[in-house]
């Protein structure tokens, strides 16, 4: 479907996808991108694998057999990392605009429409939107991580999650952004292995541009499906955000300062507690409104979402969001102190 959305010729867009091990993943991205509306012909998929060990390449390859339409082209990242990959696919690319996106998202048919309304409209250098966040797997663990993932409680004031009106903002998942403004302020940091996003558009409004958040703009994000995986990646969060934070210190949100300064009193506390009693009672006290927090919040949405295994997942992925990220946060500062 050629969709007019300016009185020229539609930019082209190419769009960039770091990936690895997606085999379960990759399909629902690559069924996503060739229903969008934009005009099909406009479009190019650049995917930086990152030595798969998988089936995800078959599953490219027999995508690109059975749909020749789409230009799509895999890109080695010997590195492996993200930003490495986000890197590699824009210099292999070459459109006018660049859309970054994720295998573990399945973006919206008018998506890449939007994104490039927005763009055109000058609502900002990066445009972006909102996460649908869905299970990762079909069992109740996931379902309360992906509700946890788009809760307040959970991720603060990180509007992408859970934003309903459009707004200029700190960051966009993702983000779609003209290719000039990488030649003004350079590509993806490779030197940081996560807030790879974060630390872009810090660069971006550092150099006067803003970042324009419209919840037309959505994509179905699908969460990790189990506790550990969960807590690996806000582990890995927290740990990267430091670095990003030595570099923009002005950057850092309360959502961001909670975590660590909650995770590192509850190890102070129960160290104290050894030595003096009072301690203890203020352990006790934290923990137990910490407790009487999250099963209020798990109660309402167990009774409004008629799921009730939420009273025990919902605050189980809270827990491990907050104190995963905070002690990567916190490792990250003694690695820095004692070990480096």
């Amino acid at each position: 479907m050629v969709v007019k959305l300016l009185t020229g010729m539609p930019p082209t867009v190419s769009i960039i996808v770091p990936c690895y091990n997606e085999e379960k993943r990759i399909l629902s991205l690559l069924n996503a991108l060739f229903s969008q509306t934009y005009d099909r012909s406009r479009l190019d998929v650049n995917i930086a694998d990152g030595n798969s060990t998988d089936g995800t390449l078959d599953v490219i390859a027999a995508f690109q057999r059975d749909h020749p339409e789409l230009r799509l082209q895999v890109i080695s990242n010997k590195i492996g990392s993200i930003p490495a990959a986000l890197n590699r696919a824009i210099e292999a690319s070459n459109g006018d605009v660049v859309l970054r996106l994720d295998a573990h998202s399945a973006p919206y048919p008018d998506y890449v429409e939007n994104c490039i309304l927005a763009l055109e409209s000058r609502k900002g250098e990066n445009v972006g939107g909102v996460w649908e966040i869905r299970p990762g797997a079909n069992t109740w663990m996931a379902r309360s991580i992906a509700v946890a993932a788009g809760h307040p409680l959970a991720v603060g004031d990180a509007f992408y999650r859970h934003a309903r009106q459009a707004a200029y903002v700190d960051t966009v998942p993702f983000g779609c952004f003209r290719r000039e403004l990488l030649e003004k302020i350079g590509k993806y940091d490779e030197s940081l292995l996560a807030n790879e996003d974060y630390e872009l558009n810090a660069r971006i409004r550092n150099s006067g541009g803003k970042i324009w958040l419209d919840p037309a703009i959505r994509t179905v994000y699908f969460a990790r499906s189990n506790l550990q995986a969960l807590a690996v990646q806000y582990f890995r969060y927290g740990f990267w955000k430091l670095k990003m934070l030595r570099r923009y210190p002005t950057t850092l949100r309360w959502r961001q300062a909670l975590p660590p300064v909650f995770t590192a009193s509850l190890a102070i506390l129960f160290v104290l507690s050894f030595a003096w009693r009072v301690f203890g009672w203020l352990l006790l006290f934290e923990f137990l409104a910490y407790f009487i927090i999250l099963m209020m919040v798990s109660l309402k949405n167990a009774v409004f979402r008629k799921e009730y295994f939420l009273m025990i997942g919902l605050p189980l992925a809270v827990a491990v969001m907050h104190l995963a990220w905070g002690a990567g946060f916190l490792w990250s500062i003694f690695s820095e102190k004692w070990i480096s």
